[in-house]
């Protein structure tokens, strides 16, 4: 199985990064290809122009920058890896950037479409931290974004959210531990 990571903190060393690490070591352990690994603050690209390129000629996003190889990395994966921090109530700007990019993959008239992505169905890691120990608080972001990304072909979804890590308040060895099994499951290893 070929996976691809989409880093969406500003910080490499944060606690989203360290899941996603921790879940990239186990899958690899399982015999995934785990090499594509990308951090969206490294890249220079811009968000979705609006320019509906990708609905009239052209079967991608027409921008060429920094996430043209991400996209076409999804393209080519059976599992993408999502990891972000909550930030003021939602996932990064980094990771919002990039999954507006993602718009590109729709059919033209994805709003009836039974069929609306251009991907092949793949699978999606959706790793989710906050500094706020409560779960109730921002727990309508992971379904908001499931539903969409659902649409964009990710079939199979699973959810790591971990609830009150910081910058001072490191992921602990049972948090990992959520991420080993969560690779565990997408590969079928349980």
């Amino acid at each position: 199985m070929k996976l691809v990571t989409v880093l969406g903190s500003p910080r490499p060393q944060s606690n989203s990064a360290a899941l996603a690490r921790r879940f990239l070591a186990t899958a690899a352990g399982l015999g995934a290809d785990t090499s594509s690994v990308y951090e969206l603050n490294r890249l220079r690209y811009r968000g979705c122009q609006g320019c509906y390129a990708c609905k009239k000629g052209s079967a991608r996003c027409v921008l060429k920058d920094d996430l043209t190889a991400v996209l076409a990395a999804v393209e080519a994966a059976d599992a993408v890896v999502l990891a972000t921090p909550v930030y003021y109530g939602d996932i990064t700007s980094q990771l919002k950037g990039f999954i507006d990019r993602l718009y590109g993959f729709l059919v033209p008239d994805f709003h009836t479409n039974p069929q609306p992505s251009r991907l092949a169905p793949k699978k999606l890691v959706f790793i989710l931290t906050q500094g706020h120990p409560d779960p109730a608080p921002f727990a309508d972001i992971a379904p908001r974004y499931e539903a969409f990304l659902g649409r964009m072909g990710f079939a199979e979804r699973r959810v790591v959210r971990i609830c009150g890590v910081g910058p001072d308040q490191p992921v602990t060895e049972p948090m990992l531990r959520q991420a080993d099994d969560a690779a565990r499951r997408l590969l079928g290893a349980v």
